[in-house]
């Protein structure tokens, strides 16, 4: 088992020790329902759409002008809040992006939440790479890959302070499942793997075979 997964399980059960007990059952519930949820299956050789993405201090982006005519790993997450987003970040930050900067293939992490969020994201885990927002979803959409969520979810966030409404980048709650994309410099889907439940993510060594492949 890779350090990422282990420290994935190791987050999932500090998480169901330290949560209000309600606020855990709910989750833990929801994580069952998403572990039996079919993915996505995402087109491959698909395009993605030339959706305006905003920088980690606000400005507007495209993927094409991120690309700068490489190839890249897309890696899109539920935002800075979620702990097993940050424990995937970090590793990808110390256990891919080099492999992939010397195999000259860019990394790139995509959330809805709003600019100054990607911004503390960034800063806080010492990431290198780029860190965007995709307003109100867009390329999330555009994909297949959002999860609409439960009123119950919904109000056991609320209990913890978190408004996903108030956190996303155009008012919108719903969380794009974890799901790690190899786009070619054309933005052609080459390869993907989405992962309905949020506490899985895809393992460094998976994506560096993967783009080996290609």
């Amino acid at each position: 088992m890779s350090s990422l997964a282990h420290q994935l399980i190791a987050t999932r059960e500090a998480a169901a020790q330290h949560l209000p007990p309600e606020v855990a059952a709910t989750f833990t519930a929801q994580q069952a329902t998403l572990a039996a949820t079919n993915a996505p299956t995402l087109a491959i050789g698909t395009a993605l759409p030339e959706t305006p993405l905003l920088t980690a201090t606000g400005s507007r982006i495209t993927l094409e002008q991120l690309l700068d005519g490489s190839p890249a790993v897309l890696v899109f997450y539920r935002g800075g809040w979620c702990p097993y987003c940050n424990v995937a970040l970090r590793s990808y930050e110390a256990d891919l992006l080099p492999d992939l900067e010397a195999l000259g293939v860019r990394l790139i992490a995509i959330s809805p939440q709003r600019p100054d969020q990607s911004l503390s994201t960034q800063e806080k885990a010492d990431l290198t790479f780029a860190v965007v927002s995709d307003p109100e979803n867009t390329l999330a959409r555009s994909l297949g890959i959002l999860d609409d969520g439960s009123d119950e979810v919904r109000a056991a966030q609320a209990r913890l302070g978190l408004d996903l409404a108030q956190v996303n980048d155009g008012g919108d709650y719903r969380l794009p499942m974890p799901t790690v994309a190899i786009i070619d410099s054309h933005r052609r889907v080459r390869w993907a793997d989405v992962h309905p439940d949020y506490t899985t993510r895809t393992q460094p060594e998976t994506i560096i075979e993967a783009v080996k492949a290609l």
